[in-house]
């Protein structure tokens, strides 16, 4: 590398950890304390963690009581899905995380399939028809998941609407929204959705990897048990002694994300994003906006290359010093088939030629156009290479 300062556009991977997060988490390293001790050490650990919890649970409009701190989003999806008592069926939209297909496929009850338009919106319609052919195949009261936003598309899913739609025909449904991605980029209120567990990530906001949490409406509490069995930590709903310099730095990211949603940082990262659109549409041929006509996440752009591989752009961006992510779905370093845009209709080549752009609130302006100029660089280089190769 030349020294140049690098590009970062990957804040739905995991988000740059914020000064508060890393100041808070250094401080409460020097806490000596098992937070389940009754001595003075104890004691302010256990402050640290439950003042934490009151902070991250603002974040979503709950109360403190119902909220479980655990070692990120996928546990906390796998302690809502497979820790919950109910014995109906699991209905899941297209479009949600693999963590979310994973345990509700684990949980061996049954699985039904909402599907989403072209545009990766899941109706409430959708949702409503697998509500009915879950309680068809199994009797009781369903466990739905339905996503605040898509991780891949930025695309916001109309959960209010959809969970009254729910409640119609199973009132006693187990509602679950993932809000990884939202949290922190739009206002999420448990209530008025109407769900029953939220799930928040804490690296998504700026805090530190390995940190997450699942929030459940209290009146439901009972109704989940223990994935993890342990010494009775977190009121018996997770087990094993809790990491409190990273539960820390989680709530000082929280309450920041949760102040910056006032400060109009979400319309400047929406301008710029269109923006963006704007001028890789009238340079780059073919280029396509997963979600374009839907309402999305202020920094999420999933662009379609046409002709192009996503891992061949992301590893040439990457060496002129900017990161993004690929719109297929990445596990551990691996690039696969995107289920999220083959949902919408656009699997084959549109979505082995995807991107994913995705800004924070710290991003500039001159960040994306230089994001821009490398792109612009590399299709046309990747297309003299496709005519010498014809």
């Amino acid at each position: 590398m030349s020294g140049r300062a690098r590009t970062y556009l990957d804040h739905n991977a995991s988000a740059p950890l914020e000064e508060e997060a890393r100041v808070a988490m250094i401080e409460a390293l020097g806490t000596a304390g098992n937070p389940s001790s009754v001595h003075a050490e104890g004691r302010r650990g256990r402050a640290l963690v439950e003042e934490a919890r009151d902070v991250v649970a603002q974040l979503v409009g709950a109360p403190a009581g119902g909220l479980t701190f655990t070692s990120g989003a996928s546990e906390a999806i796998a302690a809502a899905v497979l820790g919950w008592r109910g014995e109906g069926a699991a209905v899941v939209s297209a479009i949600e995380h693999p963590a979310v297909h994973a345990a509700a496929t684990r949980r061996g009850r049954g699985v039904q399939v909402a599907a989403c338009d072209r545009q990766g919106v899941v109706a409430g319609v959708s949702l409503s028809r697998a509500v009915e052919r879950a309680m068809e195949e199994n009797a009781g009261p369903p466990l739905v998941a339905l996503m605040a936003a898509n991780n891949e598309t930025g695309v916001i899913q109309p959960v209010g609407p959809a969970v009254r739609e729910v409640r119609r025909i199973a009132p006693e449904a187990f509602v679950l929204c993932d809000a990884t991605q939202a949290c922190g980029r739009m206002a999420v209120d448990m209530a008025a959705l109407d769900v029953d567990a939220v799930v928040i990530s804490g690296h998504k906001l700026g805090g530190p990897m390995g940190t997450g949490a699942l929030v459940v409406r209290q009146a439901r509490g009972d109704e989940i048990d223990a994935l993890v069995p342990g010494g009775g930590q977190e009121r018996g709903r997770r087990g094993g002694t809790e990491n409190v310099p990273a539960i820390a730095g989680f709530a000082a990211a929280a309450e920041l994300a949760r102040r910056r949603l006032g400060t109009g940082w979400t319309a400047r990262a929406t301008t710029m994003r269109d923006a963006l659109e704007r001028r890789l549409a009238g340079t780059i041929g073919g280029l396509g906006i997963a979600g374009q006509g839907a309402e999305r996440l202020c920094n999420t752009s999933c662009m379609i290359l046409a002709g192009a591989r996503a891992e061949t752009v992301v590893i040439a961006l990457d060496l002129a010093g900017v990161s993004i992510g690929a719109g297929a779905a990445c596990s551990s370093g691996k690039v696969g088939g995107s289920h999220v845009l083959e949902a919408m209709g656009l699997g084959g080549d549109a979505a082995r030629g995807a991107i994913r752009v995705s800004s924070g609130p710290a991003t500039e302006t001159q960040e994306l156009e230089r994001f821009a100029e490398a792109l612009e660089k590399v299709m046309v280089r990747m297309s003299v290479r496709a005519k010498s190769l014809a």
